[in-house]
């Protein structure tokens, strides 16, 4: 288990806004991510809402500006809030363009060189981040997610690629069609390559057609 350290902690609500970083070995580089713990985290667990954000965003984003403490605080919710892609790596091309590479990592567990030693942000946000959280923090386990735009994509295809993870999934202005918008045809052709047969797996629309969805979808 990656060891985390204390970057920033900002009381909020009564609660606490913490920023930490770690070394990832899904994505072979440092991360950061943010996580806010409501008051009722001080003596007992608490559920968890994960927030993936949208192009271009950090950690930071949603935590400044949702104002989603106040309503966190009352409710006793934990959120965590990832990073958007890989970084420091500094890829050939990588921050050549805001919809693909730094800051736009879509999600998915890249297979084209050489976005595939560290564009692996599905396995990030499924499997290492949540162990890590878990181990560190108060979580009782129960968790629902949620995200905006790219992040709204990335909350639909993490719930319905593991069905009874959440207990909900929430999409806002989702790109919920990738291989049918510009924007998703340029990052799953980049990151996955130009079999559009494999983009099905990465497309909430072609997942649901698939197997459905037995969660609530909002």
């Amino acid at each position: 288990m990656s060891d985390i350290e204390l970057v920033s902690a900002t009381k909020s609500f009564g609660g606490w806004l913490k920023r930490y970083k770690h070394r990832s070995q899904v994505l072979n580089c440092e991360m950061i991510f943010a996580i806010y713990l409501p008051p009722a985290a001080e003596e007992n667990t608490v559920p968890l809402l994960w927030w993936l954000s949208g192009l271009t965003c950090t950690d930071e984003n949603f935590m400044q500006k949702a104002g989603a403490h106040k309503t966190a605080a009352e409710l006793g919710l934990a959120i965590v809030c990832p990073a958007t892609s890989p970084r420091g790596t500094d890829l050939p091309g990588e921050h050549e363009s805001y919809d693909f590479g730094s800051g736009a990592g879509f999600y998915v567990n890249a297979t084209q060189s050489p976005w595939s030693q560290h564009y692996r942000m599905y396995d990030y946000v499924t499997e290492e981040l949540p162990a890590l959280v878990q181990a560190h923090f108060p979580l009782n386990g129960k968790q629902a997610i949620s995200g905006h735009s790219m992040g709204g994509h990335g909350a639909l295809i993490c719930a319905l690629k593991n069905p009874g993870r959440y207990t909900s999934v929430s999409a806002f202005a989702p790109i919920s069609n990738p291989a049918q918008c510009p924007w998703g045809e340029k990052a799953l052709g980049g990151y996955l390559g130009d079999n559009q047969e494999v983009w099905k797996d990465w497309d909430s629309c072609e997942l649901l057609k698939a197997k459905g969805s037995a969660l609530p979808l909002m």
